[in-house]
Formats: structure tokens, sequence, C-alpha cells
């Protein structure tokens, strides 16, 4: 193949490919590697490679980082009757990309196993037990073809926007393919995670082998707030932070570490990383980890996650203990669930996650159940919410909490939903159809979900033909709330209700908040003509799954540019470091927060800290704001 075609069908992004294996005497190592510089460390990159407990399944798919290289590697373990192997031989192929704005592993990920296969497959046909320097030729054409050749990487580590990575790349290893089924697991807890991210935290995830699952879930979570919290602007030429809009832009220019696989080898890692205050999000295999909640924030335990059981993974908070003596533990896990100011957004993401099964169902994503789950009888695949008394516990939470906040006099007029128009926002409504039309709708830039350079009005088909948009379906579902207006009104209103820049600009914050979220959904570049597809259930799985995560993706930085500009309008322009700025329990609930939640205390300054420029926020609670509160007193 020529140079030419090699740029035109593969991301040059690649500076170095490694096979590490188990070696009975001498543990984890790294028997073979190809480098793009001899700077370039791939010490303890080993262990990563081969976490705790990989020897329980046959093959797997391991992300990970090394010294801010995102990387990744395909795990086999291969029969063998050789002495001191214990019956398997236990080895792992993968690679380290260069450094940039948007690192893409996974583009590399079916590549990678079609060469573990290739050079393991001749290695068993000819009975070879150690690979010569001949057998890694197949390893070494591939790096050739895929190393880095030009500082900038040939627009491989770019970021244009999520139509860009989810349409024009169209990879099926994106992980973010994987958000909705992702979602379904974690429940309403998964906006605790949410607020996690955006608060730059430190997140660790505990996992059993196959570890692909909590891998991709880093990535995918890590997305949550990646249009908000990454400078993209800094990547392209001619262009400066300065060039965005005057809204709140944190203290860190990339989004938050997604360091992927780590072990207790990367412990002095993990203080360092915590050290820069930029958060990061890993998992790991080691339950001692359980035993040293000071290195982390929040824990999300997939082991309690079981099929059989249909119970939810756990999230447990860590909190600093106050103790007088050194000794001993300093900080204790405590379980944490959804906050009762997570259903309003909920009730939207599930919203979405219903149309989503309806359309495509979740077979597609086999790789993000528990592990076992192929295995399980009919009699297990049978369970329903009603048999999982953690889900009916939710649901129960779920009504409750919206029939109190439908009471709430203080609803914010910027919401996520517009059934009804804004007005109905907080109103509860149980039963009956819910409208969705979940088309090609694209944002302009920063006002949405293609916040990304170069994406414009564009379509989210990325070859400049526009999706076609699909019809509410005729299920009667339960909610809250819905996520668009119905029928007729949502295409008048995609006349109207386009954003801008300058209608999301800080400087005219009333405008803002009169915009619905996801107005963007209705926005204006969406048409329809005879070949239109009418019916979510006639339309392409793939489109559907894809517009789906967009839908998602736009819900959660719709949320997110909301609360940051609830933010600033309760700070001044000229705030530093010695500014206090105190909020009450009713300007709490201005940015759809709990007035009570000790969570969304903590999410609130920590908003402050990423975002109010060195000013700090305080909440302090008085019966009178209590009794305000509840009755609804200004």
């Amino acid at each position: 193949m020529s140079l030419q075609d090699s740029k035109a069908k593969y991301p040059q992004d690649v500076v170095a490919v490694f096979h590490a294996a188990f070696h009975p005497t001498k543990g984890n190592i790294i028997d073979w590697s190809l480098k793009a510089s001899d700077d370039l460390s791939l010490d303890h990159l080993e262990y990563s490679a081969l976490p705790s407990g990989l020897h329980l399944v046959d093959e797997d798919v391991v992300y990970f980082n090394k010294d801010g290289h995102h990387g990744v590697c395909v795990f086999r373990r291969r029969k063998t009757t050789e002495h001191g192997h214990r019956g398997f031989r236990l080895s792992s192929l993968g690679i380290l990309l260069a450094k940039s704005r948007r690192p893409r592993p996974w583009r590399h990920t079916a590549a990678l196993k079609e060469l573990i296969t290739q050079i393991y497959s001749k290695l068993e046909m000819y009975e070879i037990l150690e690979p010569t320097d001949e057998d890694w030729e197949p390893a070494r054409a591939f790096f050739e073809e895929r190393k880095v050749r030009r500082a900038d990487l040939g627009g491989a580590g770019d970021w244009n926007g999520w139509s860009h990575d989810l349409y024009e790349l169209d990879n099926p290893h994106n992980p973010d393919l994987h958000l909705t089924h992702l979602l379904r697991i974690l429940g309403p807890s998964s906006l605790t995670l949410y607020k996690h991210i955006i608060g730059r935290r430190r997140i660790l995830i505990l996992t059993l082998p196959p570890v692909e699952a909590a891998c991709i879930l880093c990535h995918v979570a890590a997305d949550l707030c990646f249009e908000e919290q990454v400078d993209y602007t800094s990547s392209q030429p001619g262009s400066s932070r300065d060039d965005k809009p005057a809204r709140l832009r944190g203290k860190h220019r990339e989004g938050i570490n997604v360091l992927g696989m780590v072990t207790l080898s990367d412990l002095d890692r993990l203080i360092m990383e915590s050290k820069t205050g930029r958060g990061w999000i890993a998992c790991t295999t080691d339950a001692i980890f359980l035993d040293k909640p000071q290195c982390y924030d929040l824990l999300i335990n997939l082991t309690t996650l079981s099929p059989n059981k249909s119970t939810r993974p756990t999230f447990s908070i860590s909190r600093p203990i106050e103790t007088g003596s050194s000794r001993g533990p300093t900080h204790r896990l405590s379980t944490s669930r959804f906050t009762w100011s997570d259903v309003k957004l909920w009730n939207e993401i599930d919203r979405l996650l219903q149309i989503d099964a309806g359309n495509n169902g979740t077979e597609s994503h086999t790789c993000c159940g528990p592990s076992g789950t192929a295995s399980l009888d009919g009699k297990s695949r049978l369970i329903t919410t009603w048999t999982d008394a953690w889900r009916v516990y939710e649901d129960v939470c779920l009504i409750c909490a919206g029939l109190w906040m439908g009471s709430w006099r203080s609803n914010s007029q910027m919401s996520y939903s517009t059934a009804g128009g804004a007005r109905s926002w907080g109103a509860v409504r149980l039963e009956g159809d819910d409208d969705l039309s979940l088309g090609s709708f694209v944002r302009t830039v920063g006002a949405g979900i293609e916040g990304g350079p170069g994406i414009g009005g564009t379509s989210a088909s990325g070859n400049g033909s526009s999706l076609t948009p699909t019809t509410p379906t005729n299920k009667p579902m339960r909610r809250v709330s819905a996520m668009s207006w119905p029928g007729s009104r949502a295409a008048n209103a995609s006349s109207s209700t386009a954003v801008s820049d300058s209608d999301t600009d800080a400087g005219d914050k009333g405008k803002s908040r009169e915009l619905s979220s996801s107005s963007a959904l209705s926005a204006a570049t969406a048409q329809t003509d005879d070949t239109a597809v009418t019916g979510a259930t006639a339309c392409e799985p793939r489109d559907g799954q894809l517009l789906t995560t967009l839908a998602l993706l736009q819900t959660f930085h719709a949320h997110t540019c909301f609360q940051l500009s609830q933010l600033e309008s309760f700070l001044s322009p000229e705030r530093d470091a010695t500014t206090t700025v105190v909020l009450s329990s009713r300007d709490l609930m201005a940015f759809e927060l709990g007035p009570w939640s000790a969570l969304d205390e903590r999410y609130i300054g920590w908003l402050a800290d990423e975002y109010a420029g060195g000013a700090k926020v305080v909440v302090k609670r008085g019966w009178k704001d209590v009794l305000g509160v509840m009755f609804g007193y200004s």
C-alpha cells in the first residue's frame, strides 16, 4: 500500500505498538514493542494491559492511559500444556496514541483484533510456543501504516463536533454508541456520576472481568461534559479562547482526564493526577481500592450488578473522617443515590431511552452486560422490572418527586422539556402519549450538541443530507416531562426557535433562560420530503441509535449550559479570589437543585471552583428559607 493510500484509509496517530504477556516466573512483561521515539517510556504498561482477574475470560478489550497517551489493547487467553502456565498463555497486543485534543483509540480496535488473530493463528497452526522476530512482521506493517508522520496527526486528533464523531467517522467501536445501554444499567444514579464529571471529581469504577464495559463507561462519562470542558478553539488555526461567546469558562482547557484501566501500581500516579484539579475517571479490577477511599471521590461498584438479581451498581461517596489521631482511616465510603432534583433531567433521559428501546432494542450492546450474560438461561432473561426491588423503589421515588416538584413555584423557564410549552415545566403527566420528534436537527456552533468548530448548520449525517426525522410512537408511557412539542407545533417552532451563539451569550441572560434547551432538537434545518421515513420503527436501527445518542448528548449539554448561566447570574463581573457569594435554599432551586440535598450543595461548590473565576460560593439555610421553599413564600 502506498503512503498516500495509507493516509486516506487509516488514522495516523500511533506512537507505539507493544505485546504484553504473563511470564510464569517474571510476571507481567512487555516482550516485544515498536516506538516512534526512543523517549517514549513503556514502563509499567504491562500491568494496565493485563489487569488482575483477566485470566478468567478468553478475550477482552482494555483502554488505558500512559503519561497522557491514550491506548487500547486486545487480550487473548490461549490454551497451552506448557509447564508453569497453568493451562493458559495470557497476552495482550496494544497501541499508544499521540497526545491530541480528541484521541480516539477505538478507531484501531477492530484492526487490532484482526491483527492479533492473524498472529496467533499462525503460532497455533505451526505449534510455535515463543514468537520469533519474523512472526511480528504483520505488527510492523500495522505500525508503519498508522504511525505518526505529521505534527497535526493529519486531523486524527481534532475535535469537530459530535456529528463528525458519530456520523463521519462512523466507527462501531465508538464508546458513545453505548451511552443508551449504560444509562439503563446505571439508572437515575447516572446523574450523580454526571455531577461528579462536571465538577471534575476523582471517579473510580470497580469491575470484574471482562473490563471492556467499564473502560467504555469511563470514556462515555467523560463525554457527557466534554463539550463544555474542552477548549476546542485553541486547536483551530487563527482562533483563540476569546473568540468563544462570553460565557463562564473553566480553569482547565481540557476535559476530565480519562485514565482507563488502573492497578495498584498506579497509586502514586492517582495522587499526582488528583493534585492537578482537572479530575479523572478510571476503572480497576483490584478490590483493595475499597479500602482506600482517600484516593477517590466517587466509587461505582459494578460488581454488585447482577443479571440474576436485576440489581443496580452501587454508588459510594468518599467522606473524610474527623479524628484526633493520625492513625487509622481518614475517609469512609457512604452509599449514595440520586437526589430528587435529578428527577426532571432523568425523566427526559429515560424518555429518550424508551424511544430507543422501542426502536432499536439493546441486543447490539452485548459487551456492556455483566459477565456471563450470554450464558443466562431463559428464565433469567424473562426477569421483568417488577421483580427488581430497586427499580420499583426508583419508580416510586420518581413519581413522588415529580409530584412534589410540580408544586414548586420557582421552576425555571429554561428546561429541556417543552411539552405544552415551557409553562408546563414541572407539571405531572402519568398517562397518554408523549410526543418526541427525533430528527437530524442541528444547532449552530456553541448553542448545543454540535458545539465544535466547523459544524455550524450542517446536517448531522455529515454528507450534507439530513436524516429523516422520526414521528412519535403510539405506546403510552409514564412520564413527568416530554422532549419536544408535538407534531405540527414542532415543525412550526423550528423556524422560530433556532439558537445562535448570540442567543445564549451570557450578556443576554434573560433571553437565554427563556430558551428551551431542547429547542435545538426542533431547530431549523430539518426538512421532510416524499421519501421521508414516517414512524420511529421505520428508520434504520443504526440511524435511530445515532439520533438517540445525539439527543442524549445534547440534553446533558443543554442542562450544563443552563446551570452555568444560572451560576453566572449570581456572580459579579469584578469577582476575584476574595469574593464570597452566599446562596439561599431558594437560590438553589433556581439551579433546579434540591434545597436540602447535601450532594447538590457540594455540586454548587464544585461548579464555583471550576467556573467562578476564584470566587467562593457558600450555601446557607435558615428556617425562613426552609419554610419559604416548603410553602412557596418568596
